[in-house]
């Protein structure tokens, strides 16, 4: 999976920054790619309107769409994001239920 910010801000730098840190903390950093681009393709193909936006690409199922413009979103959105996209509820990358039978990760373990 690619993971893409459009621009070359300083907005796109902490977007960037707050992405890596999140794929970090959850062990993506071997399966997701992030990439910067101010590609006027890009933009035009998915109606970009506002600098930094960040991009979900996965080529294997020939997938692109604009997840966030003009915003950084906090570490837990991204966090719950990745976790929806990637779906580790078909996985065995849950961690335990607590006593309500949550697993806190979004996914059912």
């Amino acid at each position: 999976m690619k993971v893409i910010i459009w621009w070359n801000t300083q907005q796109a730098e902490d977007l960037s920054s707050k992405i890596n840190l999140v794929l970090e903390e959850l062990g993506l950093t071997d399966f997701v790619v992030v990439e910067k681009t101010s590609d006027a393709e890009i933009k035009q193909e998915l109606s970009i309107n506002e600098e930094s936006a960040l991009i979900i690409e996965e080529e294997s199922i020939d997938f692109k769409d604009m997840i966030f413009e003009g915003i950084i979103p906090e570490e837990e959105e991204l966090k719950s994001m990745f976790i929806s996209i990637i779906g580790w509820s078909t996985g065995g990358w849950c961690g335990s239920k607590d006593e309500s039978g949550w697993c806190g990760t979004g996914c059912s373990c």
